[in-house]
């Protein structure tokens, strides 16, 4: 080990802690480590340089390395999270003893965490550690091609403008940056919302104008809701707004596009539900039940209700379309 290097540490090593990893270990000055559960990965990633789960065709740069071993994360300066939002906190509250309490943390997840909360709002007030969180328009399998892709770091102080800067200089990651952390998380959960508007219309009609029609009200609707809960409006035209929201709602490798389409296409069951990994279905829940608390959500956000609408009642779902047109816009 060259003990002049930085160690960076990626909690997970799936699609996107391995992506990022593997374009961070080709420099020199950073010691790049992805910690894992599962044994299997560990030994392929560190001795065969593959990750034969996620990209069985990718060789991994050879320095970058897998460990099971807690007390490896005592060494690290900036630690990403990059295992489902579902288990962040309680898996990071069972390894905070090794946490030093200044690295950065940096949220990859896009979900809520505990109590309906942002997982950057979770991890505040539950470590001492300065937060940031880390979100674009991305897929893995384009970030391991070495494909140009844009990130947004929303940052809780300015200083960490330059530690991300140099710590993904001359790479194919592009960033910009806000402070507006709460906006960043809650616009990563809302693209999988209107993803699934999109897929359903997609599904129900090969139409640009009527795409277009409803991916503007859909935007809109976005930026109504991200008023409510504090952020900026000017977020939304970050990687992390506008940029996520089309990619994720427009792309058929996008899994909550997916799940529209299903729904669309009257091929929606609990079982297909549980399959696919579908942040936007809780994330239609909690956002209605939070804002059901101050407001009359089909008046405000009808888009948001008449999918919660699908998701927990008996539902015509060739009716989704023309009752969505019909919705007054507050």
């Amino acid at each position: 080990m060259n003990t002049n290097q930085e160690q960076i540490t990626f909690i997970g090593a799936g699609a996107i802690g391995t992506a990022l990893g593997n374009i961070l270990s080709s420099k020199p000055e950073y010691r790049v480590i992805l910690h894992s559960i599962d044994d299997e990965a560990v030994h392929s990633i560190t001795f065969n340089h593959q990750n034969p789960k996620y990209f069985p065709s990718i060789q991994l740069h050879p320095e970058l390395k897998a460990t099971t071993n807690n007390q490896v994360i005592r060494n690290s300066s900036v630690l990403f999270l990059a295992i489902p939002s579902g288990i962040i906190i309680d898996y990071l509250e069972s390894i905070q003893p090794f946490i030093p309490e200044s690295a950065i943390l940096v949220n990859l997840a896009k979900g809520f965490g505990t109590e309906h909360k942002t997982i950057c709002s979770c991890l505040q007030q539950r470590f001492p550690n300065p937060v940031c969180t880390l979100k674009g328009p991305t897929f893995a399998r384009e970030i391991i091609t070495l494909l140009p892709t844009g990130f947004s770091l929303g940052y809780s102080h300015e200083s960490q403008i330059d530690t991300f800067k140099k710590l993904f200089s001359n790479t194919t990651i592009y960033l910009d940056f806000t402070p507006d952390i709460s906006g960043v998380e809650i616009l990563s959960i809302l693209k999988n919302i209107y993803a699934i508007v999109l897929g359903i219309v997609d599904a129900q009609f090969n139409s640009p104008n009527l795409r277009f029609l409803i991916l503007t009200k859909a935007f809109r609707e976005m930026r109504r809701i991200l008023h409510h809960f504090g952020g900026s409006e000017e977020t939304l035209f970050n990687y992390c707004g506008y940029g996520d929201f089309t990619l994720t709602a427009l792309n058929d490798l996008s899994r909550n596009r997916t799940l529209g389409l299903l729904i669309g296409k009257g091929f929606f069951t609990e079982h297909v539900s549980h399959e696919l990994v579908l942040e936007g279905k809780t994330a239609v829940t909690i956002f209605y039940e939070e804002l059901s608390k101050k407001l009359i959500v089909q008046e405000h956000f009808p888009i948001v209700a008449e999918l919660y609408k699908i998701f927990n009642n008996s539902y015509d779902i060739s009716s989704f379309v023309n009752a969505i047109l019909a919705l007054r816009e507050s």
